[in-house]
């Protein structure tokens, strides 16, 4: 029987680095497409690009913002393989997983350090962690009161973990790499939504230069603005040197 540890040799790991992004770049294509057709200027040609090899996409992500989660994939995909594809990195895209929304980032130096990175927007608007409750909740620009997060990005997070030590043979990992690999859950809070600034001190860790907000339910999730990806993956990678 063949085991994860003896992986035969046309073992293939899931589309990353280039490929994955190159999905990505398709499936914007398409979706301009399909944005001109619905508007009366332009048809959908069954030459230009098929629909059912994209299908997937179409599931994951809401219509209203599928488009803004494609190109915010593609813009910090892009950016962390001219920083980091030197170093080993691999990056997978919108991994799906089963009665979830699916992993916007996978991130593996592979036996070094692992990454989960949801992106989220709430629109012009401040996040802010219940410490009583142990929910994130959402306080809108110019208007009063909070609103619950449902799904929780920080459950989920947590849900992406467990599916990974289910799934490791999907990337080739044995247990004892799933294990042993320090992995960081991030949430990435994209402009303008920003985290809060009034949570209490015991909520924040320092990692290099980084003061970061680190929520621990389920574990610990960093929450951070996109502009701070770079910096935190590198200070992730020093506290492991």
């Amino acid at each position: 029987m063949t085991t994860v540890k003896d992986s035969p040799i046309d073992f293939q790991l899931p589309p990353h680095n280039k490929a994955a992004l190159k999905r990505i770049r398709e499936e914007k294509d398409y979706e301009s497409t399909v944005a001109l057709a619905s508007g009366g200027t332009a048809l959908i040609s069954g030459s230009l690009i098929n629909p059912a090899a994209l299908g997937f996409f179409a599931l994951a992500y809401k219509p209203l913002v599928r488009s803004q989660k494609l190109a915010r994939l593609e813009k910090l995909g892009t950016l962390l393989l001219d920083e980091f594809e030197s170093l080993g990195l691999q990056v997978f895209l919108v991994l799906p997983v089963e009665n979830n929304n699916p992993i916007d980032l996978f991130i593996r130096f592979p036996r070094k350090a692992h990454l989960f990175i949801s992106i989220r927007s709430r629109g012009d608007s401040e996040v802010v962690y219940n410490e009583k409750r142990e929910i994130l909740q959402v306080k809108k620009k110019g208007k009063n009161g909070l609103t619950t997060w449902k799904p929780c990005p920080l459950v989920e997070l947590s849900d992406y973990e467990r599916w990974l030590t289910k799934n490791r043979a999907i990337f080739g990992m044995s247990s004892k790499e799933v294990t042993k690999t320090p992995t960081a859950k991030v949430l990435v809070l994209w402009s303008p939504t920003k985290a809060a600034s009034d949570h209490n001190p015991h909520l924040y860790s320092e990692m290099s230069s980084m003061k970061i907000l680190a929520l621990r339910r389920k574990g610990t999730t960093f929450v951070i603005q996109q502009e701070e990806v770079t910096e935190f993956i590198k200070a992730w990678l020093a506290k492991y040197e």
